[in-house]
């Protein structure tokens, strides 16, 4: 609705000419927090941080997005890309599997994908796959290694480089935020 508009998602806070946004529902107070520093200085800013308990210097959100395959769209061929690859993740998929199986070519089925979801082909099935590998941290007892295997990655530091970008987070770090199995 607002083509001019650049939303950032991955960031708490934004300072933009004067006006100030903050991401989730909480994230006001990181927002406060950044107004006292930006005008009363760190020293105070800190303060209240302890006195609050509010973690300062959080810069990134990026762990607490929950990836859903941005399928509000009208293009038909395209949901069914998205759909085979949210089912076959594990596997190896290739772009040149998807533009055989829709009848589509290369260029018009990157382009298509890249319009309909805001993501090229590679990076949706990359969230797919770090979606998957997140929920197996939340509430699961396999290793790292054995998610990633799970997920279709074969390179430890391909998928944790990966893994980190998407969330913020290293899959350790995140299972020790996230997981849902008590921390003795």
């Amino acid at each position: 609705m607002f083509p001019e508009v650049n939303l950032v998602t991955e960031k708490i806070i934004t300072d933009e000419q004067g006006i100030y946004s903050s991401g989730g529902a909480f994230s006001y107070l990181n927002l406060i927090l950044y107004l006292i520093e930006k005008y009363a200085g760190r020293e105070i800013a800190l303060m209240i941080a302890k006195v609050f308990a509010i973690e300062p210097n959080r810069e990134s959100q990026l762990s607490y997005t929950i990836f859903q395959g941005q399928k509000v769209h009208d293009d038909e061929q395209i949901k069914q890309a998205q759909e085979f690859i949210e089912k076959n993740y594990h596997d190896k998929i290739t772009v040149e599997q998807l533009t055989i199986m829709l009848a589509l070519s290369r260029r018009n089925f990157e382009r298509r994908f890249k319009k309909a979801t805001s993501n090229t082909v590679v990076e949706y099935m990359q969230r797919v796959k770090i979606e998957a590998a997140k929920k197996g941290l939340e509430s699961g007892t396999k290793n790292v290694n054995e998610l990633m295997y799970e997920v279709g990655y074969n390179d430890t530091k391909a998928f944790r480089n990966v893994f980190k970008r998407t969330t913020g987070l290293s899959p350790i770090e995140y299972r020790n935020r996230y997981s849902k199995v008590a921390v003795a």
